[in-house]
């Protein structure tokens, strides 16, 4: 699974072939959580807003400059 951006611990994810919807995988030792990217809500995992908040602000990021 290629690492598209790592801070730390934290790793964000993302399979080619994946299953819908369009998500990315937010990895650490402590959680593991899946995020949409259509509206960068956690779709599944045991990650806190907290833990998973500079993977979200990184995601909003590269997202508006796809727009």
């Amino acid at each position: 699974m290629p690492t598209l951006h790592r801070f730390g611990a934290v790793s964000v994810r993302m399979y080619a072939d994946d299953h819908l919807p369009p998500h990315f995988h937010v990895v650490s030792p402590d959680f593991q959580a899946l995020v949409r990217i259509s509206d960068l809500t956690m779709i599944v995992g045991d990650a806190t807003p907290k833990q998973i908040a500079e993977a979200l602000a990184w995601a909003a990021v590269v997202r508006a400059g796809w727009r």
